[in-house]
Order: C-alpha cells, then structure tokens, then sequence
C-alpha cells in the first residue's frame, strides 16, 4: 500500500505526520513570542552597558519586540492555534520588553547621566527617576492582568483597547531615545522626562480608549492599497527612522486621549443641553 493510500486511510504514519504539522503550527506563534523576549532582554543588557549607542541599540530591540508581539497575535489567529498557555506566555514576554526593558531604559538614558548642580540633589533627583521606572513597570503589569481577564472594550467587540497598549507606551520611549539619542544631562530635561514616562505609565492604566485598528476591512479589492501603504511605509521608517517612529509614537498616544476629550465635551453637551 502506497504512502499516500495510508494517508488517505488514516494509518498510523499519516497520523503521526498529521501530529509533527499540527505541532509545528503551534510552535509558530510561541516563537514570535520567543523572539519577542529575547529583544527585551537584549535591551536590558544593552541599556546595562549604558553607552549611547548601546542605548540605542536598546530602543531598536524595544521598537523589533513590538514587531513580533504584533505578528504573534496574527500568527496564532490565522492558524487557529490561540491558546490559554500561548495568552499567558506572550503576556510574560511583553513584560519583559514593554515593562521592564523600557524602564530601565527611561531611566539610564533620562536620569543617570544627569550633570552635578548645585540647585538640586542629584542622589534625590536619581531616587525619583528610580520610583518612576517601578511606576511604569508596575502600570505595565497592570495593563496586562486586566487585559486578560477583561479583554477589549465592552461593547466595541476588537476596536478599541482600555488603556493604552503596552507596545504603545513602550514605543513612546524607545522612539525618544532613537530620536535623539544623547542621554540627558540637564537636571530640568530629566524632571520633564520623568513627567512623560509618569503620563505614559498613567495611560496604561486608565480608561482611555485606543484604536485597536484589528477592524480594518481588509476586502480583496483594498489589500493592493493596503500593501502600497504598508510598503510606503516601511521605507519611510528604515529612511527616516528618527522622525517617522517619533510621529508615529506620539501620534497614537495623543490620539487616545484627543478622542477622550471629544467624548466627554460630547457627552457634557448631551447631558446639558443648550436653553433656549
């Protein structure tokens, strides 16, 4: 009998191929998420060697984990081999590059290299950078929990987050330190650096929506623009790195709370209505 007989007749040998390809499947997504935790790791051990080229380096490992967190998600989805096991390995591994990796990060390149002066204690000044990381690592933490055991928005089905993201609000520091890449040394830049890295981590764990963008129609006759589009813009960023990640980073974090501010004049004005 012919192999392919055996398989069409479900033998032993075609079961166990059938097995070796269903357990490659799986194997897809987890090694997205693999790569996603080696890139926050690598980052760490970047931003410990504190050089500013390391510290870039570090940045450029955070911006490639959110790559691979993007596609992980898409991977398993379009495999249909979602999994509890999978939810809980990916939230670890983006602790790892969106919580830790990133604060430690902010903290090296916004508050260790800070120059003495005399208007200000700097070993204090140091304690608080120190305090905000923890801040942000812990919001990230947060952010995760909830979203696993709440997941999107209620009522919104896959268009709206509840907070922003935690690729996002890692994409925000990693993006700023890419972007300008000397480490601060002016004690009043490292305070009104320690504000942005508080803000970001605040979003993370609020209520603010955020574009999820997962409801794109994504029909037959759209995807040749979708791909010029995405094309486009790949080679904006690997050209103009600095300046495109930068847009795109602040972007998406200004869009959450622009929207937010819309909803509530609109919801203020329905709830008081003009007299006449």
């Amino acid at each position: 009998m012919s192999e392919s007989e055996q398989h069409e007749l479900g033998f032993p040998g075609a079961r166990r191929a059938n097995l070796k390809l269903r357990r490659g499947i799986y194997l897809l997504p987890s090694s997205m998420t693999v790569a996603n935790m080696l890139c926050g790791f690598y980052a760490v051990m970047a931003t410990l060697k504190g050089g500013g080229t390391d510290l870039d380096n570090a940045a450029k490992a955070i911006g490639l984990a959110i790559v691979f967190d993007s596609f992980d998600g898409f991977v398993a989805r379009a495999t249909h081999t979602s999994s509890e096991f999978g939810k809980q390995f990916d939230s670890l591994a983006d602790m790892v590059s969106f919580g830790i990796a990133p604060a430690a990060l902010a903290f090296t390149w916004g508050v260790r290299g800070i120059a003495e002066t005399e208007f200000l204690d700097i070993r204090r000044l140091h304690a608080i950078g120190w305090w905000v990381a923890l801040v942000f690592v812990i919001c990230c933490a947060w952010r995760l929990a909830r979203f696993n055991i709440q997941g999107m928005a209620p009522g919104t089905g896959s268009k709206y987050f509840v907070g922003l993201p935690c690729p996002a609000a890692a994409g925000l520091i990693a993006a700023t330190v890419h972007a300008i890449k000397l480490p601060i040394e002016d004690w009043r830049w490292s305070v009104f650096w320690m504000i942005v890295v508080i803000v970001d981590a605040a979003l993370m764990s609020s209520t603010v929506r955020y574009r999820s963008f997962k409801d794109l129609p994504m029909a037959a006759r759209q995807r040749s623009v979708f791909v010029i589009v995405i094309g486009l813009l790949v080679w904006l960023i690997v050209a103009y790195s600095e300046v495109v990640l930068m847009v795109i980073a602040t972007s998406f974090v200004a869009s959450g709370l622009a929207l937010h501010l819309v909803r509530m004049v609109r919801h203020y004005l329905v709830s008081h209505p003009a007299k006449t």
